[in-house]
């Protein structure tokens, strides 16, 4: 739903992925490819192959998961998970210091816990096994083969767009072929606020790599254009996908990560959403991508707030140790800055 601090919206490109496959429409899709990822990082992504049905069941089931009981959900707690890992209750993240008035449930890969020795980095721990309620037992197959159906098209989608900027397609292969540090969010944004604010999640970049999102019919994502928020309504079929920071730093502010945010839906309205994360291996450096493009690359405005690693995981445990402040006190106590 459109706020009194957004303006008319300008559409995002759609793309259509099967288009790459097309011999006589290949090149236009990456020029539209190349434009998108360059301007604002945010696009709609159709062609992807994921059916409706398949995303009709997921939306289902992010549903029927906060639709159970209350004692179900915080059976799930992260509170519980010393890899951030479950359910967080409304107003419990935070987003730039200020609670997010949405609740959701975290997923990653389905992995071991670690073992984390005194010399290990830390950010070890963000791999792990998740947490899964009980009283939903189909969520837990349904989840895991939605994560590595978006993996497949998320990585898809990143070999075209090194390709529409002329550098080679399969430079992040590596860092992404063994253990990819997959992200899964089902989200529920319970109407108001009853303070009033509107935040539903507050304006951040993605640190990462790529975002596919998935939004129910109701609106509220809003998308920095022109020193303004515009809004970007749901398209149905389609992906919004954004760029994170790291793809901006491999190269050199040529491509664009870009500030978004969510409004809280008016009244008693609900809004769900499952956005999907796609990175690299927790060790894996990001180096810059070669090209002939980097003639053009801006370089990068660094933030002194919020420095950026090269190693892919120590930005995921910053960013997680902010977010879930409690999570990190209970099981990380050394991370957490007094």
């Amino acid at each position: 739903m459109p706020s009194a601090h957004s303006t008319a919206l300008p559409a995002l490109p759609v793309l259509d992925l099967s288009e790459a496959d097309d011999p006589a429409r290949r090149a236009g899709f990456l020029k539209k490819l190349h434009g998108a990822a360059r301007d604002s990082g945010f696009l709609h992504l159709t062609g992807h192959g994921v059916t409706d049905a398949e995303s009709a069941r997921v939306l289902e089931l992010t549903r029927a998961f906060f639709a159970l009981p209350e004692a179900d959900r915080l059976a799930v707690s992260n509170l519980n998970s010393p890899h951030f890992r479950g359910y967080t209750r409304i107003g419990h993240e935070l987003t730039g210091g200020a609670s997010d008035w949405r609740d959701q449930l975290d997923v990653g890969a389905e992995r071991p816990a670690p073992e984390v020795g005194p010399g290990d980095p830390a950010y070890l721990w963000l791999e792990g096994p998740n947490q899964w309620p009980a009283a939903l037992p189909e969520l837990r197959g349904v989840v895991l083969d939605w994560q590595a159906r978006l993996a497949g098209v998320a990585h898809r989608l990143l070999r075209e767009i090194l390709a529409s900027i002329g550098a080679p397609a399969d430079f992040f292969d590596a860092a992404f072929a063994d253990r990819p540090h997959l992200h899964t969010k089902l989200i529920r944004y319970p109407g108001s606020d009853p303070t009033g604010a509107d935040q539903g999640v507050g304006a951040h970049k993605d640190y990462g790599f790529l975002t596919l999102l998935l939004q129910d019919s109701v609106g509220g994502l809003q998308v920095v254009r022109d020193g303004g928020y515009v809004d970007i309504p749901p398209l149905p079929g389609a992906f919004v996908v954004n760029l994170g920071e790291l793809l901006e730093i491999a190269t050199e502010g040529y491509l664009t990560a870009t500030d978004h945010r969510v409004v809280s839906p008016p009244g008693a309205v609900e809004r769900y959403s499952v956005p999907f994360f796609y990175n690299p291996r927790l060790d894996a450096v990001v180096e810059t991508v070669p090209g002939d493009y980097l003639a053009a690359a801006p370089g990068i405005a660094h933030d002194a707030l919020n420095p950026l690693h090269a190693e892919y995981g120590r930005n995921e445990l910053k960013g997680w140790v902010r977010a879930h402040p409690a999570v990190a006190r209970r099981w990380h106590p050394e991370l957490v800055t007094p």
